[in-house]
């Protein structure tokens, strides 16, 4: 999968984020893998960017406003959402 991932804390600037590679990580436990179709990003996310909010230790990748399809359920969420359900 491509994520931007931080790359350095502080102000923003053009080495501050990074387009990556990155594996496709397996569902856990209470937790379901979304296909992201759109990503918000917020200044909370800038805070975490800049160092402002330490939410994110080390290589994080901010925006946690998703709109996506679910395409795994990990353990604890049959019945709850299903492959092929949009969420947000």
């Amino acid at each position: 999968m491509k994520a931007q991932v931080i790359k350095r804390h502080g102000p923003l600037g053009p080495e501050s984020l990074r387009l990556l590679e990155r594996p496709v990580p397996n569902p856990g436990m209470g937790e379901i893998l979304l296909r992201v179709l759109a990503c918000g990003v917020c200044r909370t996310d800038l805070h975490v960017v800049e160092g402002d909010l330490p939410i994110l230790p080390g290589e994080g990748i901010p925006g946690h406003e998703i709109v996506g399809e679910v395409v795994k359920n990990g353990p604890g969420t049959k019945g709850i959402f299903r492959p092929g359900d949009r969420v947000g």
